[in-house]
């Protein structure tokens, strides 16, 4: 199968693209092959061998109907379904489901697969039948995958191929201990098939409105559950207020600046758990929990949905947990023009302290 998805490669580089006609739908179907990179020191005894699997995609073109179509460079939409063998019994197997969209580029010879989803580990952390495993301590994680492809459709009519490669990332965000999480880089293969007769005819003049690129003011509050990185503790509810400024530059993008305020009860529970069992270095168990940044963020804008990265540094930080510096990156939905809901991961470089669900309002 690999030796037959090489040589449709090689042909494909020397047929022309003129005559492309593509279909409004289409299914893709992607055999992969990588390694688990250390990113942590923690989880060396975990990898042992190169993880593989099978991506299948279901695919929606875009015609320019809406002008964020257009703006995007009539990007796809769809849902993929993943399975992966890590080549190791202790982490098991992993079976993810993802809404994505693909982009563009290079007169669409170029795709970047941006999906979000949640994955199913098959044999997560168990203190009895399973202690080894430290990088999934639940069933369910959350889990971003990126994929960048060269594509060649319509090699032999309907049926095109791709390759390139793919990114997974699988982890719970620390809503249950342990939670080193595992990564995987691959290189991949497939074919992809057109499903239906029709024909995308690409719109291009339809006008596209002027984007506001007036300051806007945004107050989200954020919470969930997290627990400490003691296993067996319990999980406990976190709160996060943010306040901050955005500003549009184009019709893609935003620039953020803001403040966070964390009340972290999981973090309270550590400060008196550690001013107890660690009698050589206590902590002080009335240290205050709470913490305040200050934080620079970007937003990408596709339609209704949004994608946010920030990076920020604790102004109030009275008590050393993960560094100053924090991260947080995720997705925004925009109910109304004001009004969005935001699910995102905040985290300290590679270590995920909480995945965060919040609303918020944007005036």
């Amino acid at each position: 199968m690999q030796r037959l998805l090489l040589c449709c490669f090689t042909i494909s580089f020397f047929v022309g693209t003129s005559q492309e006609r593509l279909s409004q739908t289409y299914l893709d179907i992607n055999y992969f092959k990588g390694i688990i990179p250390l990113h942590n020191n923690d989880i060396a005894h975990l990898i042992q061998g190169y993880p593989e699997g099978v991506i299948i995609g279901w695919n929606q073109r875009t015609n320019g109907e809406n002008d964020w179509e257009q703006r995007y460079n009539y990007p796809d939409f769809g849902a993929s379904f993943m399975y992966q063998n890590l080549q190791n019994e202790v982490l098991g197997n992993t079976l993810g489901f993802y809404g994505h969209f693909n982009f563009y580029f290079f007169k669409r010879q170029l795709m970047l697969r941006v999906g979000q989803g949640i994955v199913f580990a098959t044999n997560p952390y168990n203190k009895t039948s399973n202690p080894k495993n430290i990088a999934f301590g639940s069933k369910l994680l959350g889990s971003p995958y990126l994929m960048l492809n060269y594509k060649k459709p319509n090699l032999l009519g309907p049926i095109g191929v791709q390759s390139g490669l793919v990114f997974f990332h699988a982890s719970n965000g620390n809503f249950r201990a342990p939670n080193t999480s595992v990564n995987t880089i691959s290189f991949n293969m497939g074919i992809h098939y057109d499903l239906d007769a029709k024909r995308v005819n690409f719109k291009q003049y339809k006008e596209i409105p002027v984007i506001s690129k007036a300051l806007k003011y945004n107050f989200v509050l954020r919470s969930g559950l997290s627990q400490n990185d003691v296993v067996g503790s319990k999980q406990y509810p976190f709160y996060t207020v943010s306040a901050y400024v955005d500003k549009r530059f184009n019709s893609f993008s935003a620039v953020h600046l803001g403040v966070d305020a964390f009340f972290s009860f999981a973090l309270k529970e550590e400060i008196n758990y550690r001013s107890v069992a660690f009698p050589d270095a206590p902590s002080d168990p009335n240290t205050d929990y709470r913490r305040v940044g200050g934080f620079l963020g970007y937003e990408l804008f596709v339609n209704k949905w949004s994608m946010v990265a920030q990076t920020g540094y604790y102004l109030y930080y009275p008590y050393d947990f993960e560094g100053r510096i924090y991260n947080r990156i995720g997705l925004k939905y925009y109910f109304s023009k004001q009004w969005f809901g935001a699910f995102t991961v905040k985290s300290h470089l590679a270590t995920a302290e909480a995945l965060e669900f919040g609303i918020g309002i944007r005036l």
